[in-house]
């Protein structure tokens, strides 16, 4: 089907060490769905690393309070757009998310409870969403550098175990893999 790759070399891990690998072209392919790996590794860190979940929890109980508080201050009023309870949870969305379709506070404790609650879900609304997309990108950056580090503090503390001869080979190596990487970086650059 297609011509055999030779092996090549893959950098020695420690002295002695002999590894080949067979190079492999990857597969193209026409993406007709999206990629829902991807997507799922999204959400999964919106969930489990941002402030989003507990902020969004925050915001429902506001607006159920607020709604509430204001449906009950509302509810009856001359003049008032309010008759259902229904009406007060579509007020309070539409106060968060200032799209102003909603019908205008009668009362002077409606337009408290109403200010209030502009006020205040706005910040928390458009502050989580503005809060978990910063943590999610400063996360996917530091993430490299947070796994170099752990791994090397891990080999670190097992320091006490090696014995002086593995600390030699440790030390060398590292030293060839450093001294490297700065020859090829004086080459880019």
């Amino acid at each position: 089907m297609g011509e055999e790759k030779p092996f090549e070399p893959v950098s020695k891990m420690r002295p002695g060490d002999e590894v080949l690998r067979r190079r492999v072209e990857p597969r193209r392919r026409l993406r007709i769905a999206p990629n829902v790996p991807g997507i799922v590794r999204f959400l999964r860190v919106i969930i489990t690393q941002t402030p989003f979940v507990p902020m969004i929890t925050l915001l429902t109980i506001l607006w159920l309070l607020f709604s509430t508080g204001f449906y009950f201050a509302e509810h009856g009023a001359n003049g008032s757009g309010i008759n259902y309870y229904t009406e007060a949870l579509w007020w309070g969305i539409v106060a968060m998310t200032t799209m102003g379709t909603a019908p205008m506070p009668v009362t002077g404790a409606g337009q408290i409870v109403g200010g209030i609650w502009a006020v205040l879900g706005c910040i928390i609304f458009y502050g989580t969403i503005i809060a978990s997309v910063t943590v999610y990108f400063a996360r996917r950056r530091e993430g490299t550098v947070k796994q170099i580090i752990s791994t090397v503090e891990y080999n670190l503390e097992r320091l006490d175990d090696l014995s002086l001869e593995e600390l030699e080979i440790l030390k060398e190596t590292t030293d060839g893999l450093i001294d490297a990487q700065i020859e090829r970086r004086k080459e880019e650059g």
